[in-house]
């Protein structure tokens, strides 16, 4: 095969990284995908409660943004299926990938703010209004640090350039730009 179908380390040409890429993404959606349905479902419930209509109209709005957030979020995860089944056999799978990629990750933001609402509303619910708005921050920032700080540091440090094989150079804070492993 011609060396320039072959540009990434795994000796594997566009289409075949493409496929791989696109079985990696639908795994990964299938365990967003479920998580956002089961919250998404129990929230389509709350508001057949006999308690919703007592509820403090601040607290009915809290759960309509996060129904929003949650059929949004429901949405942008399942795109990436009905993006495959509309372009398949289309020989456009690299693009189709890039673009369920897109979706993926504004799922995923949307499934941040949907489970950060319904969190501020459960807890409102659950302490009488009492303040709880420094435990919802906990969590997002812990959502925060899992889903995106921890991938995007691992993706910083630790990619491999295809042209040299080599990880970037680790630098030292305000040693402007240096590279430690070679002094310069």
């Amino acid at each position: 095969m011609a060396e320039e179908g072959r540009r990434t380390g795994r000796d594997e040409s566009e289409d075949e990284r493409a496929d791989r890429m696109w079985g990696e993404l639908i795994q990964e959606v299938r365990v967003a995908q479920t998580g956002v349905q089961i919250l998404f479902g129990f929230l389509l419930t709350v508001v057949f409660y006999p308690r919703y209509p007592t509820l403090p109209h601040s607290e009915q709005v809290i759960y309509v943004v996060t129904v929003v957030l949650g059929a949004a979020a429901t949405g942008a995860l399942i795109g990436p299926v009905s993006l495959h089944r509309l372009v398949s056999g289309r020989r456009v799978k690299p693009q189709a990938v890039r673009i369920a990629s897109r979706l993926t990750f504004v799922g995923l933001l949307l499934l941040v703010t949907t489970t950060t609402s319904a969190l501020l509303l459960i807890l409102r619910v659950a302490t009488h209004g009492s303040e709880v708005t420094w435990l919802v921050a906990g969590v997002v920032a812990w959502y925060l640090v899992c889903w995106y700080a921890l991938p995007l540091w691992i993706r910083r440090r630790h990619t491999v350039h295809p042209d040299t094989g080599a990880s970037p150079p680790r630098r030292e804070p305000g040693s402007g730009g240096e590279d430690r492993r070679t002094g310069g």
